[in-house]
């Protein structure tokens, strides 16, 4: 087992154990456990060899032994006989905005709900609503939340999805007769969710090894086909969170000769693949998943840039192929030149321990410095949320003097004083204009009163973007990727306001969140509106998601330019100065 299996299962069994009535304190004890094991900078692995486990805060001697347990044999007869007691349908309900543990508890004993089928049809009965602490309104939340699960179906975010993959991929890379690998599908493209995970392999010689290694690679739960060229498997991966991961998961083998044309197809999208099969047939050639052919010969190609030059095409980026449009710059030569990883300098939205990340400030500042950037941004909270220990204009004071203290501290490196402001209900800020003119810059986000109509959270957004002091708008939908819908809003007069008053749209990495999603990013871009990636990060781990966000704008053909984290801390310092100014 890996950290992240051994902190899923620590959580899990804090949800289980939640499920159980068990007392707070031991619950908390748990989930404290798995973000202790989340944030570790060491391999746990060794760490357990070392008998160090000690020396980790919040791991107590009975964690220890469980984590030491779970790291020597992979199994832990503890967590196996809670999950037995516990009804699988439990956890499900959990998914269910709004519904936490204690609600789950009070369907199970009051209506002995211990599914999602019989949730639904309590709530059809009006039965849920006449539970104490409930309502009619619950009620209408809870059977909005069902349609919601069943729209999003099995997906996975892509995180997840990317997790399995490439579990998978190692265990296949170095088999004998395997010479290239890849994972195709809606991974290869970036998309926000995933469905199924597709495994491409050409191989040289016999591929039955190959089937045999993947349908009993770890994680495999069940074996829904095993062929020549095609086995297809189910496979499960339990994550940080205490929920599992289910994903089907195809692998073709093809041999060498066949492997660009296949990873093409493989890849997609559907729209995508027909217009290129369209082009194919205009010019006399039949293009599929082996082949682009015409009637007397096939064409070769060693690469996938080798198809697209014989059809006339530039080789488009698997983040692009959605038919929006790629094919016809690939013939021009318009295609952007897309932003990569190592363009980006720093980023800005990023939470400490002040409020409610699990870091401190010189903590997230070097881990930055370990990812090779130039600068970082300090963006905790502000006073109003206090659920996220939100900071006072005092702790605000005491922060600024700590940043001021660590650039004077670090070498080559410059920590930006930021703030996550609110946006209040009314589209008002959470500090004065006396206090916001002291950051060097201001991300202003909504985090309460999702429920207001489009035109008033409309009219709110826009009145925050239009502020002066406000630098770039976070998260600009409030969704969470297969667990909340994104609040009313008209984006589009959003990014219009943001283009007007020159203010920043951030593309939210969190991989929970995704947010700006690609298409309003190339609207952004057509606007003229500067877009910034911010991985909203809450820990030293988490500023790693900023490769999300990079994926999120090559998706909406964001160019470095297009992105203001590509930008070095002078011309940084300097555009912050002169907005600032422009604002007294």
């Amino acid at each position: 087992m890996d950290r992240e299996d051994v902190a899923a299962i620590l959580a899990e069994i804090g949800t289980m154990l939640e499920l159980q009535g068990e007392s707070s304190f031991r619950v908390n004890a748990y989930h404290n456990g798995a973000r202790a094991i989340l944030q570790m900078e060491e391999d746990l692995g060794e760490v357990v060899r070392q008998g160090r486990l000690e020396s980790i805060p919040g791991i107590g001697a009975t964690l220890r032994e469980k984590i030491t347990t779970l790291m020597t044999t992979g199994k832990l007869k503890f967590y196996d006989d809670l999950k037995a007691k516990t009804p699988p349908g439990l956890l499900d309900m959990l998914r269910i905005p709004g519904l936490g543990p204690k609600k789950v508890i009070a369907l199970q004993e009051q209506l002995g709900i211990d599914t999602l089928e019989k949730l639904k049809t309590a709530c059809d009965a009006g039965q849920v609503a006449r539970i104490k602490g409930f309502g009619v309104r619950t009620q209408e939340k809870i059977l909005e939340g069902l349609r919601f699960i069943q729209e999003i179906g099995n997906r996975v975010r892509l995180d997840q999805a990317m997790a399995v993959a490439d579990g998978l991929v190692a265990g296949l890379r170095d088999l004998p007769g395997v010479e290239q690998i890849e994972v195709c599908g809606s991974i290869r493209r970036r998309r926000e969710t995933v469905k199924d995970i597709d495994l491409l392999v050409s191989c040289t010689g016999d591929a039955a090894p190959i089937m045999e290694q993947f349908v009993h690679l770890p994680g495999v739960i069940q074996v829904t086909g095993q062929g020549e060229t095609k086995s297809s498997v189910i496979v499960q991966k339990i994550l940080s969170s205490g929920n599992k991961v289910t994903l089907n998961a195809d692998l073709r083998v093809v041999s060498p000769r066949q492997f660009p044309f296949a990873l093409h197809y493989f890849t997609g999208s559907k729209e995508h693949g027909i217009a290129m099969r369209v082009r194919a047939q205009r010019q006399g050639l039949k293009l599929n998943e082996y082949e682009l052919a015409g009637e007397s010969q096939s064409i070769e190609a060693a690469t996938e840039a080798d198809l697209f030059a014989a059809l006339g095409l530039a080789w488009i980026p698997p983040e692009l192929r959605e038919d929006t449009g790629e094919l016809d710059a690939a013939e021009k030569g318009t295609l952007p030149r897309l932003l990569e990883p190592e363009q980006i300098q720093g980023v800005f939205h990023n939470h400490t321990v002040y409020s409610d990340g699990g870091n401190t400030v010189e903590e997230m500042a070097r881990a930055a410095q370990a990812l090779g950037w130039k600068y970082l941004g300090i963006g905790d909270h502000s006073q109003s949320l206090t659920i996220a220990n939100g900071l006072s204009p005092r702790r605000v004071r005491a922060q600024q003097r700590e940043i001021d203290a660590l650039n004077k501290k670090l070498k080559n490196f410059r920590i930006f004083k930021g703030t996550e402001c609110d946006i209040l209900p009314d589209g008002s800020l959470d500090y004065d204009d006396e206090l916001l003119a002291t950051f060097d810059y201001v991300v202003a986000s909504v985090h309460t009163h999702f429920n207001q109509s489009r035109q008033e959270m409309t009219e709110r957004i826009i009145r925050a973007v239009r502020h002066p002091l406000v630098t770039m708008l976070g998260h600009s939908t409030g969704r969470l990727l297969l667990q909340r819908e994104g609040y009313q809003v008209d984006l589009e007069a959003v990014l219009r306001a943001a283009a007007e008053s020159g203010c920043m749209i951030e593309i939210n990495a969190d991989p929970h969140r995704l947010d700006l999603d690609w298409v309003h990013c190339k609207r952004a871009r057509n606007l003229g509106v500067l877009l910034v990636i911010n991985p909203d990060a809450h820990s030293t781990q988490g500023l790693r998601n900023y490769w999300f966000g990079v994926s999120v704008a090559r998706r909406g053909w964001l160019e470095p330019a297009n992105v203001f984290n590509t930008r070095g801390p002078d011309e940084v310092a300097a555009w912050f100065a002169q907005r600032k100014a422009a604002a007294r």
